[in-house]
């Protein structure tokens, strides 16, 4: 779980270069950070906008979860 000074960071950093922030909270090859470096070449605001989004309300823990993986496939 990330702390409340990395996820402030994270904000600070994806207002000033949205898709960097998304870079640090998800990875740079994600699909992820792939919209937000689309996003922000056609805009810049609806850069900030996503990252916002995926920094605060997408869970990353979530995926490391060995039952919540998509392609978990019972033995």
């Amino acid at each position: 779980m990330a702390t409340r000074c990395e996820i402030f960071c994270e904000i600070l950093i994806a207002i000033l270069i949205p898709p960097l922030g998304v870079c640090f909270r998800h990875g740079c090859c994600t699909v992820e950070f792939c919209i937000c470096l689309l996003l922000t070449f056609l805009g810049y605001v609806p850069g900030i906008i996503y990252a916002l989004y995926v920094i605060i309300f997408i869970d990353r823990d979530e995926y490391f979860d060995e039952y919540r993986r998509p392609l978990y496939a019972p033995a």
